[in-house]
């Protein structure tokens, strides 16, 4: 059904219209992790960032749910797909970071974030009957090569296997949270979804928050990182992710993701004093452009959305 430009667009068909701009605005946010990262004290255990930033983003979307009302009781909760969205998005954070440990930071991510949308890809072909279209399949080669242009141009490669299988299952982490939270989105309002699994993750990873150094927390920089972590590239930023999410199929969501080393690259540039080579623009240009591709896609609205749920 074809939309007449003098028709006003109703706000069901506008939301899911917007649905992958959501996904991209998460990603930007994702994207500075990175850089903020750089910020905080010398010293810093990565394993410690990544559960300081899982709890203070869980209190913060709970506190978002709390105050939208949108925690009420009476309401069925797919127990299943929140526990196993809850443990894809704390088992990310260990996989990650000990994949990066092993292997390099420029294998390490592409592996992670390459990765991600085929995984998202089968999971929701074998979990949800997604059947993934040619333009996604198209979108996320292009978008994978650049992302792989981008991010190893100029690095020393360096590839271990345990790190390569770490990183894939950080990857497959990241798409299993993915995948489930899309069921419990069919349920329930992005708010409370996101407020119940990160609750949940946090408390997967709260063991760390006593084993590991937090004493960088009490310098103004670390607690200024932490916030911004927590607050804007978890909070806000799965917040922005699951009202697309809730629009658009999972293998489509996670591949528009990876506009989050594209916008890594040009803030290391613009902010870190960081240089792009010519391969790694090409990269830049590629993921622009698989991007370009799934936005061009104007999908059917496929369920009635409430002004609630915006």
């Amino acid at each position: 059904m074809t939309h007449d430009a003098s028709t006003p667009m109703s706000p069901e068909t506008s939301n899911i219209k917007y649905g992958p701009l959501w996904v991209i605005a998460a990603a930007v946010l994702w994207g500075t992790t990175g850089t903020a990262q750089a910020f905080a004290p010398v010293g810093t255990d990565s394993l410690a960032i990544g559960a300081v930033r899982l709890a203070i983003g869980g209190l913060a979307l709970l506190g978002l749910a709390a105050a939208r009302k949108s925690l009420r009781r009476g309401q069925e909760w797919p127990k299943l797909a929140t526990f196993v969205a809850a443990l894809g998005m704390a088992a990310y954070q260990p996989f990650f970071f000990a994949g990066v440990a092993r292997t390099g930071v420029a294998v390490g991510t592409v592996v992670t974030i390459g990765s991600g949308p085929v995984w998202a890809g089968l999971l929701g072909m074998l979990v949800r009957g997604e059947r993934p279209s040619p333009r996604w399949l198209t979108a996320t080669i292009i978008s994978i090569l650049g992302c792989f242009l981008l991010v190893t141009a100029g690095s020393a490669i360096h590839v271990d296997a345990v790190g390569v299988v770490l990183a894939l299952g950080a990857g497959l982490a990241y798409a299993a949270y993915a995948v489930a939270s899309k069921s419990v989105l069919e349920k329930q309002s992005p708010d409370a979804a996101t407020a119940v699994i990160f609750t949940l993750g946090a408390l997967f990873l709260s063991p760390l928050l006593f084993t590991t150094d937090l004493t960088w927390l009490a310098q103004p920089r670390g607690l200024a990182v932490a916030l911004h972590l927590g607050l804007l590239a978890t909070a806000a930023a799965y917040a922005l992710f699951s009202r697309g999410l809730k629009r658009v199929p999972v293998a489509t969501a996670v591949t528009l993701s990876l506009a989050e080393p594209l916008t890594a690259g040009l803030l290391g540039v613009f902010l870190l004093g960081e240089q792009l080579t010519g391969v790694a623009l090409l990269g830049v240009g590629l993921i622009f452009g698989g991007l370009i591709i799934l936005i061009a896609t104007q999908p059917a609205p496929a369920q009635n959305l409430s002004l609630g749920e915006i």
